[in-house]
């Protein structure tokens, strides 16, 4: 590896340590979305309000449910108390909201704290809503002020949104306002059966056969960021009293913006500091590895086929073009020549004196009889005065050689 190499990945390492670095140091960004889950310790969680809840009703029950209102009523004969929803929009069917007014009728109380509210809610209880503007009101936020004066009526301010719904037309017969927003006034003509009020309403009381309903258009009034506000808290508060605490206080979670459960093991991995920079640092880990063990550490070691050895083809070869050619005094002649070679070689006997004690000799060690070696011989001296030759005499030769060194069962033969 060259040197320019090694400087331009000690770069790298020195720019992704220095970026880590930063991220690490970076002040850690607000989380500003409306989730409004109990878990939820963000601006727009209720965390806070669910710790408050508990501390304000030492005495009563208060039970978080995750299922929904129509299936949790439809399982409960028996339930009674109040039933509270906080949400940026709570959206009911027509048959979940059925049951819920059903259920409140029966001498309950529902409580629904939303920045809208369905239509048919609205027309059940002869309510209208509408939208007011930051840029309507005085000042760069909004003034809230519960109306009950046995409560703190002081005024209190919330500045983290540009529009706040509002109630403009009540049923001033049944309905008891609890919370306005200061600082503007509606000057409209009254209605057949409501009254088109002069000052927004933002929270509102009406009895529902025997039970009530509560209605509030500021969920944000229940939110950590409005409460840890002081005396913001005294505001809240004040809004809560309306709640009957002889009875169980049940909390909805299934309308939540905010998921009240993880989906996913990296929501956890992530949103934990210490297992989020081992993740990354994992990840550095493996790129690390990529760049230098992924690749082959030596080339690849192409396949090398041997040569083949082509004596034998070559001696067939040769072979059959002699024979073809019919000189079979010539082959009989390299017959001779490979046979004296091999008793050289094998027999380890020289082939330069052919007398009777190289034939004893000869027959001793190669298994042979006296008789069948001398034959040999003999005939092979014949061969070499004749010229002429057929193809039965140079076969009968062959015959003669190969039978001979078949008997030699104590050398292994070629």
């Amino acid at each position: 590896m060259s040197n320019q190499i090694k400087f331009y990945i000690a770069l790298t390492a020195l720019a992704i340590f220095g970026i880590v670095l930063m991220e690490y140091a970076k002040p850690k960004q607000i989380n500003w979305f409306a989730s409004y889950a109990t878990h939820h310790k963000i601006p727009f969680g209720t965390y806070v309000f669910q710790e408050q809840l508990e501390r304000l009703f030492t005495d009563t029950k208060i039970i978080n449910l995750e299922s929904p209102p129509y299936q949790y009523l439809s399982e409960s004969d028996s339930l009674n108390g109040t039933y509270l929803f906080v949400n940026g929009y709570v959206e009911f069917g027509d048959t979940e909201l059925d049951e819920l007014l059903d259920w409140t009728s029966k001498g309950n109380t529902l409580f629904i704290a939303s920045e809208d509210f369905e239509e048919q809610l609205l027309d059940t209880l002869h309510l209208k809503t509408d939208v007011l503007s930051i840029f309507d009101v005085e000042g760069d936020n909004f003034q809230l002020q519960l109306s009950n004066t046995a409560l703190d009526t002081s005024t209190v301010s919330f500045d983290k949104s540009n529009y706040m719904s509002y109630f403009n037309v009540i049923d001033t017969l049944k309905t008891s306002v609890l919370g306005t927003i200061k600082g503007y006034e509606i000057n409209e003509d009254t209605e057949e059966d409501s009254i088109k009020i002069e000052i927004p309403i933002h929270t509102i009381k009406q009895p529902f056969g025997n039970g009530s309903i509560v209605l509030s258009t500021f969920p944000q009034a229940f939110t950590n960021y409005f409460i840890l506000n002081a005396p913001n808290q005294n505001y809240t508060s004040g809004i809560l009293s309306y709640l009957d605490d002889s009875e169980p206080i049940y909390v909805d979670n299934y309308y939540k913006s905010g998921k009240s459960y993880y989906t996913s093991p990296m929501y956890i991995l992530l949103n934990t500091k210490a297992l989020k920079w081992a993740y990354y640092i994992m990840l550095i880990g493996v790129a690390f590895y990529i760049i230098f063990e992924g690749k082959r550490k030596q080339r690849a070691i192409p396949i090398v086929k041997p040569l083949k050895n082509q004596t034998i083809d070559f001696t067939r070869t040769i072979a059959n073009m002699y024979y073809e050619k019919e000189k079979h005094f010539e082959i009989a002649e390299h017959k001779t020549l490979h046979f004296l070679e091999y008793i050289r070689t094998h027999l380890h006997l020289s082939t330069t004196t052919i007398d009777d004690d190289f034939i004893k000799n000869l027959a001793a060690r190669s298994n042979n009889s006296i008789e069948d070696t001398k034959h040999l011989f003999k005939t092979i001296e014949n061969f070499k005065q004749n010229t002429q030759l057929n193809n039965i005499q140079l076969e009968r030769l062959n015959t003669l050689i190969e039978t001979f060194k078949s008997k030699n069962s104590w050398k292994k033969t070629t």
